[in-house]
């Protein structure tokens, strides 16, 4: 295993000169080629690349990865087996897009050659058959109610499972899907929201939900939160009925045309709510919607439509910071707290401060930073379920680094997290709650009690 903080130490002393050298070289162009030969091989990513941390494989790094892409589009080797092993490899956290000193765009550079790969018939059967499958399911919230079921009934004989060692006996993907399974909240089933909940007291603001689709399936005490919360602090909420799925999930699997047919429904519903907002509880959600015009490049009626919606989106921390001053009473919460920044919200969208904001809002409550803060827990979309022994170990990595905190509660503000970092725990017998902020600052609002939060 790389070291972290070896890695880090030995870019560290890189000069100024070289990174104003670096910048000056990146080509302006949005061809592929050019976007692909900006990468001057500076090493600065390698530090906070969760794939090359765990094996110190060039062609797992985002450089190497650069070097693959390039490859393909100037002819010189095809999209076969190691392309594809070594892309799908990639978490999609976007660290290396925040430490790249020449500006390389490597996600939407991933994203471009996903979709080109996305079901390619290089790829064994299974491995079709098995994305197929999960992005039948994962993005529809009715089908994914249907998947839970049988998930809820295995959160209660997991622990028998376990101790006859039966899962061992079935592929690796389906052992994630029911590590993950046991971290689910078994409430929710119904999905039942009014469409329009009024603020408490004078109205300052029209906000508009997206209650998602795992979000909404498995964390529905999230959304619940949210809209309490916003509430309280004299936000109107508009909870349109015919949304669906943003498209993130099919999004960062390289499935763009489904990403774009669930991007226009969600543009379309809340374009009718007329809202001042879109708030959104998840990052990887709030990170794609933000972004949503690259998803429509060539199709400038939509793309002109989602930068529009875009440009209302906001994650739930930035909304309760703009929103001073503050109208809802906090009381005091005993608790420490290791806080991860997911990386969809913390590269994807630049919210380091809001998140902290918020929670440092709740009184007596102590934030304990964690150690490799920016480095991927390995949730990444449905990454977790596409490349599960990669993703359990880098959330073994990240459950040992929170261990060291000796924190009471774990929060984040992502599902994908949420479930990696929970199911991380159970694995290794360290099993703190974990939460969302939202979840802490609606339980300080509301005066509950420590205990009456986690049960």
């Amino acid at each position: 295993m790389v070291t972290y903080e070896h890695l880090k130490a030995a870019h560290a002393g890189i000069v100024d000169d070289m990174t104003l050298e670096m910048k000056a070289s990146n080509l302006d162009s949005s061809d592929n080629l050019s976007k692909l030969s900006a990468c001057v091989k500076c090493g600065f990513c390698l530090p906070t690349c969760p794939t090359y941390l765990l094996w110190g494989n060039e062609m797992d790094s985002p450089r190497g990865r650069i070097q693959l892409m390039r490859a393909v589009e100037e002819g010189r080797a095809p999209i076969g087996d190691t392309v594809i092993r070594h892309l799908d490899r990639c978490v999609g956290c976007m660290a290396c897009v925040t430490a790249c000193p020449s500006g390389v765009d490597y996600t939407q550079l991933l994203e471009s050659f996903r979709e080109q790969i996305g079901q390619s018939p290089q790829r064994s059967v299974t491995d079709r058959i098995w994305r197929r499958l999960l992005f039948a399911v994962l993005p529809y919230p009715r089908r994914l109610r249907l998947m839970k079921v049988p998930l809820v009934g295995y959160r209660g004989i997991w622990s028998l499972v376990e101790s006859l060692s039966l899962l061992q006996r079935f592929p690796r993907w389906f052992t994630a899907l029911a590590d993950l399974g046991c971290s689910i909240n078994p409430d929710g089933f119904t999905g039942s929201w009014p469409k329009q909940i009024p603020a408490v007291g004078v109205s300052r603001a029209k906000t508009g939900l997206l209650t998602g689709c795992v979000q909404r399936v498995f964390f529905d005490p999230v959304n619940r939160a949210t809209v309490r919360t916003l509430t309280a602090e004299g936000c109107e909420v508009v909870i349109p009925s015919q949304q669906g799925c943003c498209g993130a999930l099919s999004w960062h699997a390289g499935l763009n045309d489904q990403a774009r047919r669930l991007a226009k429904s969600v543009i379309e519903s809340f374009e009718r709510s007329n809202v001042d907002h879109v708030v959104t509880n998840v990052a990887g959600c709030g990170s794609v919607m933000k972004t949503y015009r690259q998803l429509f490049e060539g199709d400038e009626k939509w793309a002109t439509r989602a930068e529009a919606f875009s440009r209302k989106v906001k994650d739930i921390s930035e909304v309760i910071s703009d929103l001073t001053p503050t109208r809802a009473r906090r009381h005091p919460l005993d608790i420490r707290v290791a806080y991860h920044d997911p990386c969809h919200l913390l590269h994807g969208q630049a919210l380091r401060d809001q998140p902290r904001s918020l929670l440092a809002s709740i009184p007596n409550l102590n934030i304990l930073p964690i150690p490799e803060d920016n480095v991927c827990c390995g949730s990444g979309g449905a990454y977790n379920l596409l490349q599960p022994v990669a993703a359990a170990d880098l959330g073994d990595r990240k459950i040992e680094q929170i261990r060291t905190v000796n924190a009471d509660i774990v929060a984040t503000s992502n599902a994908g997290c949420l479930l990696q970092i929970q199911a991380a725990g159970r694995r290794a017998t360290h099993d703190p709650p974990v939460l969302h902020p939202i979840q802490l600052l609606d339980a300080s609002i509301r005066g509950l009690s420590v205990n009456e939060l986690l049960h």
